[in-house]
């Protein structure tokens, strides 16, 4: 058992893998060809108490506010290779925001759903000209008094399609930079704004990803989410916390390739004997074990440093970075491994390969990474 966890953690750990393989794993199959999830997914893991665990009790939720709940959920996710339902940018992204920054009617009218599952939750940052640099983005929301009249279209949202409230980064003042961007909260239904095509992506099928479109949609105020031209700032604060998120992702995936690649080895047989018997393999099997461990331990000092408040930008980006980059280095390695089975994607491991390419390209690029280790190196 990991040092950092306890045996609460190690319950729910297996609450997860149990959920994962009763309501996911019979029907994801149909549901990579659907390019989207069952709603009713979504409110049974808010019955399986999946979904938001830090929302305080006194708006439906479990109010745990513990990280390593969020990290388990991901980890357990990864490992099953089920990427569909899109719950960790749910729980771990967007709520947060209506958690942190919301007022108290915003959060006795929102987060119960979001708790239950009953209310699906995407935020839209990226524009068809404007990914890693939000102060690109050209959405514009007007002051017209009691409410704002928001124009502007968004791409490669996640939940894009089921989604019930979309948190939309809009520029509030044009010519204030990113002092002018805020954050509003549009909701299914309301006039003028549209869904676009369930885009097609080379992996994680599943997961409903969308065009979002913004014809001036009336926002009322009550649905700004804190305060005006202070949307950069909430963005950034809580950019650690999601790149740690996906760290997870990419350390767990990267385990269960590993563990995927020694099975085969093991069992598959050429010229007589197991392919892993081999001297390239058995270095490249040891090579594989190694770095998985070394990416483990910092991962682990990187939840260590979250659950004590004290998780850096810089490590938040270092983790991710080192992570997802692992995990499609082995992915490919695993690939190669299996020869032509590696090639078909009934072999889980082909799926790996494809489902977790985009992992260091969301939640900042590993190029956006790197550009935030270097500056923090001075240079």
């Amino acid at each position: 058992m990991n040092a950092i966890y306890g045996p609460e953690h190690e319950d729910f750990r297996n609450t997860v893998r149990s959920f994962f393989e009763r309501e996911v794993k019979p029907h994801h199959d149909q549901w990579e060809k659907d390019g989207v999830v069952s709603r009713d997914l979504w409110t049974k893991a808010g019955e399986y108490g999946l979904l938001c665990f830090d929302v305080p009790e006194e708006y439906g939720g479990p109010g745990v506010d513990d990280f390593r709940f969020n990290v388990i959920l991901s980890e357990e996710q990864q490992r099953t290779g089920l990427t569909g339902p899109g719950f960790s940018d749910h729980s771990d992204t967007i709520v947060p925001y209506i958690s942190a920054i919301g007022n108290e009617e915003q959060k006795r009218r929102w987060l119960p759903g979001c708790v239950s599952g009953e209310t699906i939750t995407a935020v839209a940052m990226t524009e068809p000209g404007a990914g890693s640099d939000l102060q690109g983005i050209r959405s514009t929301a007007i002051d017209k008094g009691d409410h704002y009249l928001l124009n502007g279209s968004k791409t490669f949202i996640s939940n894009g399609i089921l989604s019930d409230l979309v948190i939309v980064v809009a520029r509030t003042d044009p010519e204030a930079g990113h002092k002018g961007i805020s954050l509003l909260v549009v909701e299914r239904g309301m006039e003028g704004f549209e869904r676009g095509r369930n885009l097609e992506k080379i992996g994680m099928h599943a997961a409903d990803t969308a065009e979002l479109s913004f014809t001036d949609v009336v926002v009322p105020k009550s649905n700004l989410l804190g305060e005006a031209g202070r949307g950069f700032t909430y963005l950034m604060q809580n950019l650690p916390r999601e790149r740690l998120i996906v760290a997870a992702q990419g350390i767990a995936a990267s385990e269960a390739i590993v563990e995927m690649c020694l099975e085969y080895a093991k069992s598959r047989q050429a010229f007589g004997k197991p392919i892993g018997s081999f001297q390239h393999n058995k270095f490249l099997l040891a090579e594989m074990v190694t770095e998985v461990r070394v990416a483990r331990a910092f991962f682990d000092n990187c939840l260590r440093a979250q659950l004590d408040g004290e998780l850096s930008s810089v490590d938040a980006a270092m983790a991710k970075w080192v992570t997802t980059e692992l995990q499609n280095k082995l992915a490919g390695q695993g690939v190669q491994l299996h020869g032509g089975y590696g090639y078909m994607t009934e072999y889980p491991i082909a799926k790996a390969f494809l489902d977790g390419r985009v992992s260091t390209i969301y939640g900042g690029t590993t190029e956006i990474m790197k550009e935030i280790i270097g500056r923090s190196l001075g240079l």
